[in-house]
């Protein structure tokens, strides 16, 4: 009995299967079918929107046109304002790590106790370790700052190809629930309408 329903049941998956397989075979790979029974639409192909290669590629070359060719141009201040940002850290570091060094080197030819600037040999090799430290560091988070916007733009351009649904709707309102043990309570809600 056992296998006499196992053999039912494989037959049936095998149609279906193959059922759902004839209903897919006749629209075309870049359509979409709405429901049973409606008409088959269309869809734009993926190369003619948005190709998510040439925006990582437009980015590699100059920062921020990744986001141009996205039509996100208001995230191209925001690359530069990180590079400037991050560039302008590496300047100061790198003065401050120089003149220090210089500095230590004076102190240490001269066989002087302090320096022009007051300090002494050991706190002005603290000054430069931690001016060279920083630099590098922020020399790191350029390079971090310059592989996000490849990042942002590849993943932008992906995210082009999604349509979102207009009816979505997310709202922070105020709730108030009467709560037998307190008596009422207060609160915020979250509320998700699709």
């Amino acid at each position: 009995m056992q296998r006499i329903a196992f053999v039912i049941l494989l037959f049936l998956t095998v149609v279906v299967q193959a059922q759902s397989q004839d209903s897919l075979r006749s629209v075309p790979s870049d359509s979409l079918r709405l429901e049973r029974g409606q008409r088959v639409i269309t869809i734009e192909t993926y190369a003619d929107r948005f190709n998510p290669r040439k925006a990582i590629l437009y980015a590699a070359i100059l920062p921020g046109s990744g986001q141009i060719y996205n039509k996100k141009y208001w995230k191209v201040p925001l690359v530069y304002g990180g590079f400037a940002t991050t560039i302008f850290f590496i300047d100061f570091y790198q003065a401050r790590y120089l003149k220090f060094k210089n500095e230590l080197f004076q102190v240490l030819e001269a066989d002087l106790d302090r320096s022009v600037s007051g300090f002494n040999e050991a706190q002005l090799r603290s000054i430069v370790n931690k001016s060279k430290r920083e630099r590098d560091f922020f020399t790191i988070v350029t390079g971090f700052w310059y592989i996000l916007q490849l990042v942002d733009a590849h993943v932008d351009a992906h995210l082009k190809e999604f349509d979102l649904n207009p009816q979505l709707q997310v709202r922070i309102e105020p709730m108030m629930e009467n709560n037998p043990m307190t008596g009422r309570s207060t609160g915020l809600a979250l509320k998700l309408k699709f």
